[in-house]
């Protein structure tokens, strides 16, 4: 059930990533793009980890290429602003969310 919930958050992160920002709510302080971006890799790093526990680095290296094109996509919509800090960003959370699956998946073995 992990990997159908891991690619739909994928999808997710895509899709809201790239919506014009007119659709999207107002920010709540300054520091809430970043914020966002460090919670979705977290997220997508916990998931993508127990979806593909034998896979882990290709799991880390593919986020990290997804944040990229998703940086490279928005600078190409004119109604997005692709960000280099918005990608260590999502690094930021992409190593959070893998050291937290890392210590509950060592506490489930």
């Amino acid at each position: 059930m992990t990997r159908p919930a891991f690619w739909a958050l994928l999808l997710c992160v895509a899709v809201l990533s790239l919506m014009p920002t007119g659709y999207l709510p107002p920010q709540v302080f300054s520091l809430w793009d970043k914020a966002q971006h460090a919670l979705a890799f977290a997220a997508l790093a916990g998931l993508g980890l127990r979806a593909y526990p034998r896979h882990r680095w290709q799991v880390a290296a593919g986020l990290l290429v997804f944040g990229a094109g998703i940086e490279l996509a928005q600078a190409a919509t004119g109604w997005r602003h692709g960000e280099w800090a918005d990608w260590l960003a999502d690094a930021v959370g992409l190593a959070a969310g893998a050291t937290l699956a890392h210590h509950l998946l060592r506490k489930a073995s």
